[in-house]
Formats: structure tokens, C-alpha cells, sequence
């Protein structure tokens, strides 16, 4: 894998990403039930949080430094129980407006990070992997089925 083509695969995945809940109303994303009793808000803002969270832990992979645990939350789910309930009061044009600026920022910073970060077994490449490409596609799939078994 080289950087380009892992910058194009993350922007093809997040193009689909927008397309997922493209046409919805306010009300209809504002719904819980989407994924759990998450909303497409609330879905919108667990993304931002872990391309944010890209954010801060991938300068620390390329300086080899160590990477914080979640442990120290309760692990992840109490960690991202913790961020929703943070965001719970975020109105759904700021969660749009996180979500697309937390993204650019992301973008802008992998495009300044050297080529050697993007090789097919760096640890890097695995944690973007995971913060963008593997999660924007779990959370696609629940959006298109839940859109699916609603008829929207």
C-alpha cells in the first residue's frame, strides 16, 4: 500500500459515508434506533470522535511513542458512552459541521505524514485503518439497513 492509494481509499469510503444518510430529514436523523438506540446524529458524532481520536494518536505511532489505553475509561464502549454523552446536547448542524472539519483536518494531516507510515504492516496504517476505512464501513452498513428496513 502506498499513500495515495490508501488517501483515495479513505475518501471513497467516506464519499459513501455521506451518501449513507444523503436526503435525510432533521427529524429522521435526529431519531434514535439507527444503530442501537443511536441516531444517524449520534452516529455522525462517534465518527468524528474516532477520527479526532486519529488525531492524537497517530503522531504519537510515527514518534514511537506509547499510545494511551481505554482502558482507563472502562474500556471502549464506556469510552464511547462517555463521548456521546459529551455530544448529547450538540445540535445535529454542529455534529455535520464537526464531522466534515474533523475529517479535512485528518486528511490534511495524512498528507503531510511521511510515505513509510502508510506500508502494508505499520502500526499507522492498522490504527487509520481502524479510526477511518473499517469504521466508516461498519457504520455505512447500519445505515443503509436501517434506512432499508424503514423505507427511507
Amino acid at each position: 500500500m502506498n499513500k495515495e492509494k490508501v488517501l483515495n481509499h479513505i475518501e471513497q469510503k467516506w464519499k459513501i459515508l455521506l451518501e449513507s444518510f444523503k436526503g435525510l430529514t432533521h427529524d429522521i436523523m435526529m431519531e434514535s434506533g439507527a444503530v442501537g438506540y443511536w441516531s444517524v446524529r449520534d452516529v455522525l458524532a462517534h465518527i468524528t470522535t474516532w477520527e479526532d481520536e486519529a488525531l492524537k494518536i497517530l503522531p504519537l505511532i510515527l514518534e514511537d511513542k506509547p499510545t494511551p489505553r481505554y482502558t482507563r475509561y472502562g474500556g471502549i464502549d464506556a469510552f464511547n458512552a462517555r463521548e456521546q454523552e459529551r455530544k448529547r446536547d450538540y445540535s445535529l448542524e454542529l455534529v455535520k459541521q464537526q464531522l466534515v472539519a474533523t475529517h479535512k483536518s485528518l486528511v490534511n494531516f495524512l498528507a503531510e505524514c511521511p510515505d513509510s507510515a502508510f506500508t502494508s504492516k505499520s502500526r499507522f496504517l492498522k490504527r487509520l485503518r481502524l479510526d477511518t476505512i473499517h469504521h466508516y464501513r461498519e457504520h455505512i452498513n447500519q445505515i443503509i439497513r436501517w434506512r432499508a428496513e424503514r423505507d427511507i
